[in-house]
């Protein structure tokens, strides 16, 4: 499988030397983020990462190849381009053997950085079951790779966009912790809160980092949602964006938008009702769990 990879130098050097290494998704700069703050933002976020002790090893489909680290000109290319696929688990095989440009999400991300030894994985929000999935059985195929590859995860909790509950209970079905860093109750992306508790609750990078090698010591398969809550600062009115969610959703229905689709056409429709609001919130809690991360990361390899 190793013929499939490539890695950065800097990815190279940091698993030559041993150093700790943060696994970053490319969807966020192609479909997640309009350019350039899509670019700009992964570019801090690497270096936040760097500053904090870990390597950033941004991931993508590039050339029949599994890229593990992007260069600068790598990373404006998906900021840039129209025709990049968004890539999860059911289309690695097709888009490597085609050479065609593929931007990783979160579960695509996780087998990437597994296939390349990397344990801890930064993100902004993970997929979920979507509202309404108990008749339309639209559910991300991120819940599924959490339950069976070994890839830790840090977000802001489940996007606001989803059907939370649910998510939280297929979660529980597949054996995957859901860990609240430094909070008892699950983040919903945009906000600090929700109407959900988590699994349990760790207040430093060294108490995920003991619980993970646990869990993975007795070969308990799959990984875990660290939920790491966006800075109080850049927190959203709860009220406020969930009503916004509601137009969005809306708006989605009436036009008959499925599948893979839908989360983008959310976010960019949450950007625009809110007038640039929720991008801001994005960013930020990006960073936020960048810092974080790096810390466990870091841990994890001590």
């Amino acid at each position: 499988m190793q013929q499939y990879i490539v890695y950065s130098e800097e990815v190279q050097q940091a698993k030559e030397q041993g150093l700790p290494v943060v696994a970053l998704e490319s969807t966020i700069i192609s479909h997640g983020m309009p350019y350039p703050q899509n670019v700009q933002t992964a570019r801090e976020v690497e270096q936040i990462i760097r500053d904090n002790g870990a390597v950033p090893a941004t991931i993508a489909l590039i050339d029949g190849k599994i890229k593990i680290g992007l260069s600068e000109d790598e990373l404006e290319m998906f900021g840039n381009a129209a025709n990049v696929a968004k890539a999860s688990r059911r289309d690695i095989g097709y888009l490597l053997a085609t050479k065609k440009i593929g931007a990783t999400t979160v579960a695509a991300t996780m087998i990437c950085a597994e296939l390349a030894g990397i344990e801890l994985f930064v993100t902004g929000g993970i997929g979920g079951v979507h509202r309404g999935a108990e008749t339309t059985m639209d559910i991300s195929a991120d819940l599924e790779e959490l339950s069976m590859t070994n890839v830790a995860v840090v977000c802001a909790g489940a996007k606001s966009i989803l059907d939370i509950g649910l998510t939280l209970e297929y979660l529980e079905t597949k054996g995957v912790p859901v860990i609240g860093y430094g909070t008892d109750v699950l983040p919903a992306f945009y906000t600090r809160e929700s109407d959900f508790t988590v699994n349990f609750r760790a207040d430093s990078a060294e108490e995920v980092a003991s619980m993970m090698r646990a869990k993975w010591d007795l070969n308990l398969r799959g990984g875990a949602v660290i939920a790491n809550p966006i800075p109080q600062a850049d927190a959203m009115d709860a009220t406020f964006i969930n009503d916004i969610i509601q137009k969005a959703l809306a708006e989605a229905d009436a036009q008959g938008i499925t599948g893979k689709n839908v989360t983008p056409f959310l976010l960019g429709k949450v950007k625009e009702l809110t007038e640039g609001k929720s991008l801001d919130a994005n960013i930020a809690l990006v960073k936020n769990n960048a810092k974080i991360g790096a810390a466990i990361a870091v841990a994890l390899q001590k």
